[in-house]
């Protein structure tokens, strides 16, 4: 992975780059190092107080960086669209949408899955997806640079007995990706995709907060959203080709 960007010439400088899921912990360490490295930032969630601390914060943070953000409800296919067109009309173009609506529900075992937690996992992890994939495509062809981020669990790949409704959910989202990856594809022709659909791989996600809260707790294997962020400011340093439909585990893979 390249070292950190300053806004000093690096794939993401002047880059525009779209964050759905903005304003929780991965989120908010997104919109900073994406704004670090000289992208126009454009931060959405459905929840706008929370919102707009999180572009506030990035701001602050990287003096000149422009961050902006709205309220679009993803779970409306119009307004997943009216966003992209609105971000391409204003700054010029979309280099890239990062996927970082989140949401978890378990059960203790597997015959005590509550299908209302299906129905919910549907909405935030699949549904947001499939609108936003649908949204930015164009657009994402539109850019030399265009890259449709994912943020994955490791239960996909491996599900427990009491996250089947969560593991579900998250293998349909990468299936969705892949196959947003292969459309990228089959685009670019023989000279190879130009936009790339990638998927970022976790075993689960900790933040500062966490670690007060909890101490003594080891969270072993768990990635930083510090360096998850890293990580997806890393998918524009590579070739399209390198990183169209792929897995990029963060974690061992189960």
């Amino acid at each position: 992975m390249n070292g950190k960007g300053n806004g000093n010439g690096g794939p993401l400088e002047g880059a525009v780059v779209a964050v759905a899921g903005a304003a929780g912990a991965a989120g908010r360490a997104a919109l900073l190092r994406l704004a670090e490295a000289g992208a126009t930032v454009v931060a959405s969630d459905a929840d706008p107080a929370r919102l707009a601390e999180a572009v506030d914060a990035a701001r602050y943070a990287h003096g000149g960086a422009t961050v902006v953000g709205d309220t679009v409800d993803l779970l409306d296919l119009g307004a997943a669209r009216e966003w992209a067109d609105k971000t391409e009309k204003e700054f010029g173009r979309v280099d890239g949408l990062v996927h970082l609506v989140g949401g978890w529900r378990g059960s203790a075992t597997f015959a005590e899955t509550d299908l209302a937690d299906w129905t919910l996992l549907e909405k935030l992890l699949i549904r947001t997806v499939q609108h936003t994939s649908l949204a930015f495509h164009d657009g994402l062809l539109r850019s030399a640079r265009g890259r449709y981020v994912l943020v994955s669990a490791a239960g996909a790949s491996k599900p427990t007995a009491g996250n089947a409704a969560y593991s579900a959910s998250k293998a349909a989202a990468e299936a969705w990706t892949l196959a947003l990856g292969d459309a990228f594809r089959k685009a670019g022709g023989e000279e190879g995709p130009k936009a790339a659909a990638t998927i970022l791989v976790v075993k689960a996600l900790v933040h500062d907060a966490m670690r007060a809260e909890r101490p003594n707790a080891k969270f072993a294997g768990f990635t930083d959203v510090k360096d998850l962020a890293d990580e997806i400011a890393a998918v524009w340093d590579k070739p399209a080709q390198e990183v169209n439909g792929q897995r990029l585990w963060l974690t061992p893979k189960p």
